[in-house]
């Protein structure tokens, strides 16, 4: 995923997982001791009894595919962690939106290509959507015979309703609302669809249906991200005869291969075969299992333990596997046949951890002050709080290692007498006090102690103020008012765009029309005019280059104000199950793709 970031290379990863064998391989250490434990995730009554383990090396499926295989049959086992909504206009989490490609479709979705899984390809669409005027307005044309599980085809009123449902905040709540960003009037707001009261309804009247196949949507402003939105489920179709509100999760109906038949916090939820899928309408989903069987609500551990005792395939939680207490690292498997090196594909996840000195707040307010911070920040140091290169890759830009065409590093280590003389600039050369704002979770607790540490060489004393992760992006350092009130000067967050491109990346963090009162994401509150004048130009650039050229320009102007300052990436080691067939690295999802995964 990443060429501009510094740390280690594919080389040097290789090498890493070779002679170390990375944080997974101590996990087999408990393999023994946990077995009983983790064969309790199994479902589906496979045998696993002699099943052989597939190996193919090191990252066969970060650029290509791991054990191929087009064998139909079998139950794929997924387990992750807590599941927010089977909803898919409720759901926030990535790995949950990976599981419903396996039961939802939208107009375009990733690509499940190897290698180029952060593409975008047509989906229930025949294309991937024109637009006559540089983003502002996008026209579909669904495919024919799509159809719902139920058998009604899938018609362009169907999306539109779907999309409708994010608008109704007071029943469906907690899921992206890009559309609305995008799609709704500040003059004459837009309250969702159990709010029309007319039985001939027209809806959202920037979404037009003239016919069955076509749907036009007009953008409030131009957005060539536009399509990126329209792959998210959330923009996938809901038959409105069927919508039950906000219990709509609990039997969502399918337009994809697979339809939700059990739902128990038990058994977990179960997927059987669609019978109105039709595969020659459908371009990305191999839909090679019989059945799919997810165990939801399991710890890290747990998932672990799953997969190495050979009861999980798959895990779609995107954190990958985990070191565990003993820190013992080695180099066999399980059952000594196959090294779990082997089974290991390693990636960068799109998180960066970043300091953000908020603009408004003394002494934050003066450039000098946060050239100061910036150039005290150890990034090797803060790698090794986070448990080294296997868990992090130092950055010192404002832009995701997966996504092309980025800056160059620039981090050359701290350099102390430049914070020094920064600090002289600003008029503090003995330094000064502030607070560390970080949410209450172990890993940056660690983080956040690191950096004063390094801020305080040279005078810079900051008090870390560890508040309640649940409320933190929320409330605590969402709230503008909240940070200035509180005097937090430094905000240590993490941040991942929803969709792999610079705008949806940079754009919340850096451009001051973004700012807002409630769940505000540009943390620094940068209003820089020339930043907001950079994201412009980058939105209407036409050509691809160019605009890659406009949105670095925008990293870098957002970096050289001083009101961020980026840290490290995070790596996940993604372990295949011993079954796993056919898996396909999904990148924008930080696991294996399920819309090709198999077992035979």
């Amino acid at each position: 995923m990443r060429s501009t970031l510094q740390g280690p290379t594919r080389s040097r990863l290789r090498a890493l997982l070779a002679s170390t064998a990375g944080r997974v391989l101590g996990l087999a250490l408990v393999v023994v001791l946990v077995v009983a434990v983790a064969v309790s995730c199994s479902g589906g009554g496979d045998d696993t009894a002699g099943v052989p383990v597939l190996g193919d090396g090191p990252d066969a499926a970060v650029d290509g595919v791991r054990a191929p295989s087009d064998e139909r049959g079998g139950t794929l086992r997924v387990v992750t962690g807590a599941v927010d909504s089977l909803d898919p206009q409720r759901s926030y989490q990535p790995g949950v939106w990976n599981l419903m490609r396996l039961y939802t479709r939208t107009l375009v979705t990733y690509s499940s290509r190897p290698g180029s899984t952060g593409d975008l390809v047509p989906d229930l669409a025949t294309d991937a959507g024109t637009t006559p005027d540089g983003g502002a307005t996008w026209t579909f044309t669904l495919r024919p015979d799509v159809r719902f599980e139920n058998g009604r085809p899938i018609t362009s009123r169907d999306v539109k309703y779907g999309i409708e449902r994010s608008f109704a905040s007071d029943v469906v709540v907690g899921g992206p609302t890009h559309v609305v960003d995008l799609l709704d009037d500040p003059a004459n707001r837009y309250a969702g669809p159990y709010q029309d009261e007319d039985p001939n309804r027209l809806g959202l009247a920037s979404v037009e249906t003239p016919d069955d196949a076509t749907i036009v949507f007009r953008l409030r402003v131009p957005s060539p991200d536009f399509p990126h939105v329209l792959a998210l489920p959330s923009s996938s179709p809901v038959p409105a005869e069927a919508d039950t509100g906000a219990a709509y999760g609990a039997d969502p109906v399918s337009s994809g291969p697979y339809a939700i038949t059990t739902v128990d916090p038990v058994t977990g939820i179960v997927l059987d075969r669609n019978p109105q899928w039709a595969a020659a309408t459908d371009e990305v989903r191999t839909a090679l299992p019989d059945r799919v069987v997810v165990r939801t609500g399991l710890s890290n551990l747990e998932r672990d333990q799953a997969l190495l005792a050979g009861s999980a395939d798959v895990d779609i939680s995107g954190t990958g596997v985990h070191h565990p207490a003993t820190g013992t690292r080695l180099t066999a498997g399980a059952g000594g046949e196959v090294p779990l090196s082997d089974r290991v594909d390693d990636v960068t996840s799109g998180a960066l951890r970043l300091l953000a000195l908020p603009t408004d707040v003394a002494p934050m307010n003066d450039p000098n002050c946060r050239a100061a911070v910036a150039a005290a920040v150890d990034r090797g140091a803060v790698q090794e709080a986070l448990g080294g290169v296997d868990e992090a890759v130092r950055t010192a830009q404002l832009w995701p290692g997966g996504l092309p065409g980025g800056p160059e590093d620039a981090d050359t280590g701290p350099d102390l007498d430049a914070a020094r003389a920064a600090l002289a600039d600003c008029g503090q050369p003995e330094g000064f006090s502030t607070v560390l704002a970080v949410p209450d979770a172990q890993a940056s607790v660690q983080v956040a102690e690191a950096v004063t540490d390094q801020l305080g060489v040279v005078g810079i004393r900051a008090e870390v103020r560890p508040l309640p992760a649940a409320s933190f992006y929320a409330t605590d350092v969402g709230s503008p008012d909240n940070v200035a009130r509180n005097g937090f000067g430094i905000v240590l967050a993490t941040w991942t765009a929803d969709f792999p491109t610079p705008g949806a990346f940079l754009t919340p963090l850096v451009d001051g029309r973004s700012i807002s009162l409630v769940g505000n994401t540009n943390y620094a509150r940068l209003g820089d005019p020339a930043v907001s004048a950079a994201v412009d130009a980058a939105r209407a650039a036409a050509d691809p280059q160019a605009a890659e050229a406009a949105w670095r320009d925008v990293a870098v102007a957002a970096r050289d104000t001083g009101a961020y300052v980026p840290l490290v990436e995070s790596r996940v080691q993604l372990l295949a199950g011993q079954r796993l067939r056919n898996a396909v690295v999904m990148r924008p999802y930080t696991g294996y793709d399920l819309a090709t995964a198999g077992v035979r």
